[in-house]
């Protein structure tokens, strides 16, 4: 006997089982015109959905049941389907499914409680999933936009707005999560496998499986689970806003305006993004399935470990969606024609004079922000404070031979560290809260003083924790002690570099060494030291490092 599953013509909607005889029942499945379920086993799935039994009277004859372990084999009740690809990743069987964004932290999960038994997974970085967050909500943003353009709709202009503050780029996606199935034969074959059955096009033509998943079914997230979790914080954000008409204060804070009342116009927005989380905006999963932990933490590894990590200067040369690369771009590249590589010269004699490019990134982090690097800044705190650090470089471009050939050997202010020094000062005299009461008098003598301050290798102020008292004192350098941190009781880091053949060449510990550097040009330069407004016995005070959400309480 032969049987398929095949549409009927005259009902397109319903699928019937055709026998040699005649059909013994029909149901109805939610497929489009041109396609078709076919009923015979894709090898190695458990098609257990395309028996149907003989009619007893007008009711057809149940399934028996001898045990639980059949009941259980049989199915879940409240399984969910969906249509997944099937391929074989170097010969083992996954699934490519995409799941609607706001659905798949349901049917997820991550392993990395340790009392709970084996793991496969590390812990999670609260920080690093909040930066992730923001750009998924971007993302929604984006493409509530998106559609409606597709649906030739009027865009508002508060979805500009908004992904202005977020920080807009031109184009969002999100890599594959891979997740595992567990509890299923490796392949899912055999008993206890996943129902599933194949879907055809009317040319006989694979389209793709459905699949039904149940309960049991976990995806248990292997390579992702700060996506998972940056997905949960955005949706937690957007209920909130949608809830509450506030900007959440606390918790999920993924909007500049902290507490703020939400405008009708914004609410728009949110509301619309909030539709594309629990509609057609998707995630994509590669589904394993079968493996065992030690498995799962082979691949953990392979995933994150046998990848080449792109170079700094490469990725921030790619990216458009930060404005302080913006800014680079655009102004100092632009604008003031600095010279910016992705290639650094090891041989100073080799020096171009260009930038390196991370390097130009880390400087400007300083100067907008006072930390470390740029994620985080958004347009609203970068774009107002662009014109005073244009003001920084366009002086600094007129110290003698920075950008010249081989201006290392000429200069030490063609050394990074020297740069994240005077963006440093730029930092504390135009944005620091702490900032002095003069600070405007002081930012003017500073940009004045800054193209005519001796920055070359002979300045003997570069070599002061090299001297004894005698020679600082004979150097002129007696009162620079009164600027520079206090050692008294500390042990810290005060080998700023080394003098040798005539070359400065400061240390590669540029987070100790340019706070020292700073207080040294705040002394050249006549300006103020850092003491009157705050001790000076950390190098560091002041300078804000990327501290983990759950320390948040010892950041002060």
């Amino acid at each position: 006997m032969s049987q398929g599953l095949r549409i009927n013509k005259k009902h397109p909607w319903d699928i019937i089982l055709l026998t040699d005889n005649a059909p013994w029942a029909y149901f109805q499945a939610s497929l489009g015109p041109a396609m078709s379920v076919v009923g015979p086993r894709t090898p190695g799935l458990t098609l257990k959905g395309n028996t149907m039994y003989p009619k007893a009277g007008d009711l057809p004859t149940p399934l028996t049941m001898d045990t639980l372990d059949a009941l259980v084999d049989a199915g879940d009740v409240n399984e969910t389907p969906f249509n997944v690809f099937i391929g074989h990743n170097l010969g083992h069987r996954v699934f490519t499914m995409s799941v609607p964004f706001r659905k798949f932290y349901d049917i997820s999960d991550v392993a990395n409680d340790r009392e709970a038994g084996p793991v496969a997974q590390r812990p999670l970085d609260a920080n690093h999933a909040k930066k992730l967050a923001v750009y998924m909500v971007k993302g929604l943003v984006s493409a509530a936009k998106m559609r409606r353009l597709v649906l030739g709709k009027e865009v508002p202009d508060d979805f500009d707005a908004i992904l202005r503050q977020l920080g807009d780029q031109p184009y969002f996606s999100l890599q594959p999560l891979v997740c595992n199935v567990r509890n299923v034969p490796p392949g899912a074959n055999g008993p206890n496998g996943i129902r599933g059955m194949r879907l055809e096009t009317v040319a006989g033509e694979t389209a793709a499986f459905k699949v039904f998943l149940s309960e049991r079914h976990i995806l248990w997230v292997v390579d992702g689970q700060h996506r998972r979790h940056a997905a949960d914080m955005g949706l937690s954000f957007l209920e909130t806003v949608r809830q509450t008409g506030r900007y959440p204060g606390k918790g999920a804070v993924l909007f500049i305006d902290k507490g703020r009342q939400v405008t009708e116009g914004e609410m728009v927005v949110w509301n619309e993004a909030w539709e594309a989380a629990r509609s057609y905006a998707t995630l994509t999963v590669e589904v394993h399935l079968g493996l065992t932990v030690e498995q799962e933490r082979q691949l953990f590894h392979d995933l994150n470990r046998l990848g080449k990590k792109v170079d700094a200067s490469l990725a921030l040369q790619f990216d458009s969606s930060n404005p302080i690369t913006h800014f680079i771009k655009r102004s100092l590249v632009g604008d003031l024609g600095i010279h910016v590589s992705d290639i650094e010269a090891k041989d100073w004699s080799e020096d171009t004079g260009a930038l390196v490019l991370k390097d130009v990134v880390a400087i400007n982090a300083i100067a907008f922000l006072n930390k470390g690097n740029i994620a985080g800044a958004t347009p609203a705190v970068v774009e107002p404070r662009e014109p005073t650090i244009l003001d920084l470089w366009s002086r600094i471009v007129e110290i003698p031979e920075f950008g010249a050939e081989r201006a290392k050997e000429k200069t030490t202010a063609a050394q990074p560290v020297v740069l994240k020094a005077l963006a440093k000062i730029a930092y504390d005299l135009n944005f620091s809260n702490r900032k002095p009461i003069d600070a405007d008098v002081l930012w003017t003598r500073f940009l004045e003083a800054l193209p005519e301050m001796d920055f070359s290798h002979d300045n003997a102020m570069w070599r002061y924790f090299a001297m004894t008292d005698t020679e600082r004192e004979e150097a002129g350098l007696a009162t620079l002690a009164d600027f520079l941190p206090d050692d008294r009781g500390i042990i810290a880091n005060r080998d700023i570099g080394g003098f040798q053949g005539g070359l400065m060449r400061f240390g590669a510990k540029h987070n100790d060494i340019f706070p020292i550097l700073s207080d040294m040009i705040r002394w050249k330069v006549g300006l103020p030291s850092r003491r009157d407004g705050q001790q000076a016995s950390d190098p560091l005070a002041g300078f804000e490092l990327e501290i983990p959400e759950t320390m948040a309480q010892f950041k002060n």
